[in-house]
């Protein structure tokens, strides 16, 4: 074969020096793990060494109130009635052993602002409940809190309450429980990122912890985070002042709807100036392995009537489905009638054409393997088998099931 240039050296050395920072830029393993669906906020002075157990016990009780056939289980969270009974079997369970799978004790929002020594008080109250949760194995999978937002003049309190946590938990446990993360609320700057993750060095080495193991969640909760003063997307300069601490980035619906001045009926999670939001934070952060977290509803029963615990349901689930769709496989829940619905829609949702996804899956790999099959892209058998692992880790499916 005849060439016209003599050497392409120089440009093969730069393509591949160009793909290898990708790599690296796009390395996507910060989360780590299964996925939890979602992350339940309980205000710091409401929690008790109880909680998780109690917040499953009130949802299982709703749940056989108001549920408690296959076809009212249908009817109330809008599934297919061939499915409802095996979705129904499965919710059930999974409320019985697991019905939290990831907690955060609330120094934000939900606790508000108070008097120093009130909050100091309440740290110590958080450190023997939890210390007192986790000697009888009764901490989720993921837990840990929530503090207050740089951005709102909290920073001092913030560093407070996590080294005051933090020091008194090791005092009292002698280590630090696995699966704890922090809340890093209302970012605003990359800036705040950077300082915070200086702050977690310095206490590690206060604490004699291994460097890196205090992880962090941002949450993207205000217009600042999503387009910077620049006018530029936001997301990914916060989630890399990070400097690997990172684990995820949650959506916050409403601070974030006020602050753009929607009235208060239309802050809500299914707003299209949310699925903006959202849709940037998937842009930015895709192959980094920085997860993604959907926002909360604010829709909780005023009382155990049908009536308003159905309103409850058919409003949480219909946000959880939105999430799902936009690609969020986790978000926020406030109340315990929200986990019945949190785990009928999600299991819903993937046992929902399961079979075909598995069907697809097998398939692909015949065909890699010179046996014929359909023609899917890899990436879209990645995702096919993303789904199918989620399905698993959550409790909607088997993992005997999976293609071998």
């Amino acid at each position: 074969m005849n060439l016209s240039v003599s050497s392409f050296d120089d440009l093969s050395a730069r393509v591949a020096a160009t793909s290898a920072d990708l790599r690296r830029d796009l390395s996507g393993t910060p989360g780590g793990g299964r996925q939890p669906v979602h992350t339940v906020y309980v205000p710091a002075d409401r929690f008790s060494r109880t909680t998780p157990a109690d917040f499953g016990a009130e949802a299982l009780r709703l749940f056989n109130n108001h549920t408690p056939g296959d076809g009212s289980f249908g009817s109330a969270f809008g599934i297919d009635p061939d499915m409802a009974g095996t979705v129904r079997e499965r919710v059930a369970a999974k409320l019985a052993t697991e019905p939290i799978e990831d907690l955060r004790i609330d120094f934000e929002d939900g606790y508000g602002v108070r008097p120093d020594a009130e909050e100091d008080a309440h740290v110590a109250q958080v450190v023997e409940a939890v210390a007192a949760a986790y000697q009888v194995k009764g901490l989720p999978h993921y837990w840990g809190v929530r503090i207050k937002s740089f951005a709102d003049g909290g920073h001092e309190r913030a560093m407070r309450s996590l080294d005051g946590f933090l020091t008194s938990l090791r005092d009292r446990l002698g280590r630090l429980p696995g699966g704890f993360v922090i809340t890093f609320p209302k970012v605003v700057s990359p800036e705040h990122v950077v300082i915070f993750a200086e702050y977690l060095d310095r206490l590690e080495d206060a604490l004699g912890l291994p460097n890196g193991i205090l992880r962090f969640e941002v949450q993207i909760e205000t217009p600042e985070a999503v387009i910077g003063p620049d006018g530029r997307i936001a997301v990914r300069a916060i989630a890399e002042a990070g400097a690997g601490r990172i684990t995820a980035a949650h959506f916050g619906v409403f601070d974030y709807t006020a602050a753009l001045g929607l009235p208060p009926e239309e802050q809500r999670l299914d707003h299209p100036s949310c699925d903006f939001a959202r849709h940037a934070m998937q842009v930015s952060l895709a192959g980094t392995g920085v997860r993604l977290s959907d926002g909360s509803s604010n829709v909780v029963p005023r009382n155990d009537g049908p009536d308003e615990v159905n309103r409850t349901w058919a409003a949480h689930s219909a946000g959880v489905r939105h999430s799902l769709r936009h690609g969020f496989y986790q978000g926020w829940d406030m109340h315990p009638a929200h986990l019945p619905s949190r785990y009928a829609t999600v299991y819903a949702f993937h046992l929902s054409g399961v079979d075909d996804a598995i069907g697809r899956v097998r398939a692909w790999r015949e065909q890699v393997a010179g046996k014929g099959g359909v023609l899917d892209e890899p990436a879209t058998v990645k995702a096919l088998n993303d789904r199918l692992r989620r399905a698993v880790d959550c409790g909607a499916l088997d993992e005997g099931v999976l293609p071998d």
